[in-house]
């Protein structure tokens, strides 16, 4: 695979990335594991932001099918990801990263709230910046909340960590002909409804022209990998760019 070279990207991990094999909803040993591959990333020059899910401690769609009220399981599931993110926070600074979380939720205690201008600093000064809560409100997604970041922090792309190894035109592990694209356009995703990230999240990076990189997270090294352009991913981008 052929990519650009990066310097500023947003890392998104969905939460069932930190469980486990012995059902932890976060296990150290793995968080360990993901937080020394943000490490090397940042040795490496990257600026990297995160943006972690909260579907491996509380899901707000599957509670309010269940009969949660939407707000209040959105709100709930929005909790979750801070406790996420202080996990990985934990990991990065047990290996000598500086790390800053920042919540659109107000949460003095534990963390920052979201402050565009001081994130950027953070990044300037060689922080790793974890963004938590979403974007603070119900009915959006922590995919919707990562564009939104990506957007706002003026990253070259956003980096979307998952247990596939790239965007195919079926599920791959229900269909055994699925392909994977090398490059697809953010309208075939939209259109063809391929599902690697919410519809708005979609749209809100093609309007902002911010690629998609879609990569299996799960197998060791294979971020730094994909960030030197040798890794197997799927880059989302404009039609012309992916042409």
């Amino acid at each position: 695979m052929t990519a650009p070279r990066f310097k500023r990207i947003l890392l998104k991990l969905s939460g069932e990335v930190l469980m486990g094999e012995g059902g932890l909803a976060i296990d150290p040993a793995v968080t360990a594991r993901v937080a020394g591959e943000i490490a090397d990333a940042r040795a490496k020059g990257y600026e990297v932001c995160v943006v972690v899910g909260g579907g491996n401690i509380f899901r707000g769609l599957a509670a309010a099918a269940r009969g949660f009220e939407r707000a209040t399981a959105d709100y709930m599931g929005m909790l979750a990801t801070v406790m996420n993110a202080l996990a990985v926070q934990n990991a990065l600074e047990q290996i000598g990263v500086e790390t800053r979380v920042q919540s659109a939720i107000p949460m003095a205690s534990v963390c920052e709230p979201f402050i565009r201008r001081r994130a950027e600093r953070h990044l300037e000064k060689g922080r790793v910046v974890i963004f938590a809560a979403g974007v603070g409100s119900p009915y959006f997604t922590t995919d919707s909340g990562a564009a939104l970041r990506a957007a706002e922090m003026k990253c070259d792309a956003l980096f979307k960590g998952t247990s596939v190894d790239g965007v195919y035109d079926a599920d791959p592990k229900k269909v055994a002909t699925a392909r994977r694209f090398e490059t697809v356009s953010y309208d075939k995703v939209l259109a063809e409804d391929l599902k690697i990230m919410d519809a708005s999240a979609i749209a809100l990076c093609r309007d902002n022209s911010i690629p998609i990189v879609v990569f299996n997270i799960r197998q060791p090294g294979n971020l730094a990998a994909v960030l030197r352009g040798e890794g197997i991913s799927t880059i989302v981008q404009n039609e012309t760019a992916s042409a």
